[in-house]
């Protein structure tokens, strides 16, 4: 896909990227051994492509499901309502789980997910993020498994979407905001 130089530089190649996924799965390796079961939740849809490429870098016994969810409400700084539009179909419950994102900005949902699954009684849950963007954070969530701490910017590719579209570049851009 032709990306327009005038509006988007390079700020991520797909061998930097590689980098940074090896690194999240080098730490969760860490944590989680070969005979661990491990369930990865990626948050759609932006995660699918980091989780396609984590869950083959991982020695654990690894499941994989997906949740889906949207915020109610236009403006940035609203407190917004997070509401759950596609759940996860595997129990929790005892289980080691890790939520996957490919970005990390507000933090609104990936608080909602994690109270809620923590509810929900697992052995252990943490949060993996290929990009962390801290700058932003509204609420009090971080992330054990950072792949790279990012500033603020508006970012595409590898997942990242500028209304719906650009998610299959194999690296990630940034917006040229106006000198």
């Amino acid at each position: 896909m032709f990306i327009d130089e005038r509006q988007f530089k390079e700020y991520m190649t797909p061998e930097e990227i590689r980098g940074v996924i090896k690194n999240l799965a080098e730490q969760i390796n860490r944590d989680h051994g070969v005979d661990e079961k491990v369930l990865l939740v990626g948050v759609l849809k932006g995660a699918i492509v980091v989780m396609a490429d984590l869950v083959r870098q991982l020695h654990s016994d690894v499941r994989v499901d997906f949740v889906r969810t949207a915020s109610v409400g236009k403006s940035k700084t609203s407190a917004g309502t997070v509401c759950l539009v596609k759940d996860i179909s595997i129990d929790v419950c005892d289980t080691h789980v890790i939520i996957v994102e490919e970005i990390i900005d507000s933090g609104r949902a990936l608080k909602f997910l994690y109270d809620r699954f923590k509810s929900a009684k697992p052995k252990s849950l943490k949060v993996a993020t290929m990009m962390d963007k801290r700058e932003k954070r509204l609420v009090d969530v971080g992330a054990d498994y950072v792949g790279k701490i990012v500033d603020d910017q508006f970012l595409i590719g590898y997942g990242l979407d500028l209304e719906e579209k650009c998610r299959n570049l194999p690296g990630i851009y940034s917006l040229r905001y106006p000198n």
